[in-house]
């Protein structure tokens, strides 16, 4: 391996290297005073993501004790079968639309078998169902109380019932119901062929966000759905934090402006809420896609007008 200097790398894409791929370092360290050797430092380390460091066979006895402790902890409150565990829990929120409709908060609990929103302080189990029970499971967004949009799932079910979740990490939550139930995306799934091929743009991107005390550009990545979604999110997020629906798009433009990168131009996106500005490499391919969808969102919006 070769060092190399990217001037366009930044803080988020080394951690982003350092999570997903780790850092082995072999350090032999002599300290000298006066051509003295006074102190010697041999240093053999791993730094890698938790993850990262179980796949390649580290800290596997550290993992097995911390699940253990955390099935004995959930055993507590949450009755569990036997050889079930748990894959993944978060922040969540079940919708309980009978007579009111009113988001209840929980925690959402993947295991092996079940999809679970249970909380703990009265104890409840506000939902849950068998994985093998679920026939589809998708995403949509919806404008939640204080008017931002918020990503929601949609767990379809054999019986034909519907419910509806929202998760801290939704994007997460739906990518390992899939993985442990392999079902498809409801009425997503005819496009599941193309999803497989990935998105259709994807790299580092700076993304100019605005407080109220001003503005300032933080790195991470954008992607461009197939189906014409553009997100943004650091890796220091839990989830994206600029989501643009194909329906929210209006125009795309580079403009001249000040930004991290080496280019003098930005990326500016208009929505219906809105604009946008992203900074860094090939811009004018981010820009031609984008400015296609746009095209082609006006010419749908003509024909049904006409109608």
């Amino acid at each position: 391996m070769q060092p190399t200097r990217d001037p366009g790398a930044t803080l988020p894409d080394l951690l982003e290297v350092l999570l997903n791929k780790g850092v082995h370092l072999n350090l032999d360290l002599i300290i000298s005073v006066a051509d003295v050797p006074l102190i010697g430092v041999n240093l053999r380390a791993t730094i890698a993501g938790i993850e990262t460091m179980i796949e390649y066979g580290m800290m596997r006895q550290w993992d097995d004790q911390t699940r253990a402790w955390v099935q004995r902890s959930l055993s507590r409150h949450l009755p569990m079968a036997d050889g079930e565990e748990v894959v993944a829990a978060m922040a969540a929120s079940h919708l309980r639309d009978d007579f009111q409709r009113i988001w209840r908060p929980g925690r959402a609990y993947l295991t092996t078998h079940r999809l679970i929103v249970h909380r703990r302080d009265p104890a409840e189990t506000l939902w849950q169902t068998r994985l093998d029970s679920i026939a589809s499971a998708e995403s949509y967004t919806e404008p939640s109380v204080g008017g931002e949009d918020r990503m929601r799932l949609k767990i379809v079910l054999h019986d034909g019932s519907v419910a509806r979740l929202s998760a801290l990490d939704a994007d997460r939550l739906l990518t390992l119901i899939r993985q442990q139930r392999q079902v498809p995306g409801g009425a997503q799934a005819e496009s599941a062929a193309a999803e497989d091929q990935g998105p259709r743009m994807r790299g580092t991107m700076w993304y100019l966000e605005t407080f109220a005390q001003g503005a300032t550009w933080r790195g991470g990545k954008a992607t461009l759905t197939r189906e014409g979604m553009l997100t943004w999110k650091s890796p220091l997020d839990n989830r994206a934090s600029l989501r643009i629906e194909p329906a929210q798009l209006k125009a795309v433009h580079l403009e001249k402006h000040s930004n991290p990168t080496s280019q003098a131009q930005v990326l500016r996106v208009e929505t219906t809420s809105g604009e946008v500005r992203l900074a860094g490499p090939d811009l004018h391919k981010w820009h031609q896609l984008l400015h296609d969808d746009t095209e082609s969102g006006q010419e749908v919006d003509h024909g049904a007008g006409s109608q």
